[in-house]
């Protein structure tokens, strides 16, 4: 399920912090593709694109062992890998990059529907923090099975997962818009807390299923898992500390409603 669409949601404003987010994963993807080709777009193995992920995806071994990858040997030469940044660095340059056009468009897809309603209820610099918190455990709970991974993690779906786990929290009732590919093509509409209910369980039969990465996109599901718990805790604790319940009822409104009642509109 893609979704594309939410309901019942009034933004108070401009998602300025998630467009940025989508414009960067946008603008290295466009280089990820001129560097290696059209082949990148269906997720080819093109050693280009390899090279590319290796240097600045994140290596689990490279942060187990204490040393970063230098060469790749590719037939009778050897490729420079080395990554430009620290392996502690390369956490936040993996979640901007991805693996072809599908596993990019699915993850801006997602980001765009709920990520813009996350920053209007947190505000720009605490959502930006909540994001590259959520992508850092998304990344370390990868870590935690696959310590002595050398496959490149990359993509933005850990800290996205992270946004889903607030928007659970936040918005359980709303009505999410999706389209379903799955022999044939549908569009369903589904309470957020189903939508996001059924994406959790599979990635948690996923991850323990395979407890490795997807085929091709070098995506982790365990990534997925931590990054929505991640979200979910973050969220739950924001909420306390406002003193609103974790739980939101069913007819719970907008916390901003009495200012457009009364004619005011935000200060």
């Amino acid at each position: 399920m893609i979704p594309f669409s939410d309901r019942d949601v009034q933004r108070r404003s401009r998602p300025i912090v998630n467009i940025v987010l989508i414009g960067i994963n946008t603008l290295v993807f466009l280089y990820a593709l001129q560097l290696a080709g059209g082949g990148y777009l269906w997720g080819g193995n093109s050693p280009d694109a390899f090279v590319f992920f290796l240097k600045w995806g994140f290596i689990p071994q490279e942060l187990s062992s204490g040393e970063g990858f230098t060469q790749l040997g590719l037939g009778r030469t050897a490729v420079d890998i080395e990554s430009p940044l620290p392996t502690w660095a390369t956490i936040f340059s993996s979640m901007f990059i991805h693996g072809g056009l599908f596993h990019f468009a699915g993850n801006m897809a997602f980001l765009w529907v709920f990520g813009d309603n996350i920053e209007d209820r947190l505000g720009h610099f605490k959502y930006l923090i909540f994001y590259l918190v959520s992508g850092i455990v998304a990344t370390l709970s990868h870590f935690a099975i696959e310590p002595d991974s050398q496959s490149p993690l990359v993509g933005a779906s850990g800290a996205i997962a992270g946004v889903m786990g607030a928007y659970l929290l936040l918005y359980p009732f709303n009505r999410i818009k999706a389209l379903v590919i799955f022999y044939f093509i549908t569009v369903v509409e589904l309470q957020a807390l189903i939508f996001l209910g059924i994406w959790f369980l599979l990635q948690i039969i996923n991850s323990l299923g395979a407890l490795g990465l997807s085929a091709g996109a070098n995506v982790a599901f365990m990534a997925h898992v931590g990054g929505f718990i991640a979200g979910v805790v973050l969220i739950a604790g924001y909420k306390l500390m406002i003193r609103e319940p974790i739980i939101p009822s069913r007819r719970r409104r907008n916390p901003w409603d009495h200012w457009y009642q009364s004619g005011r509109g935000p200060d």
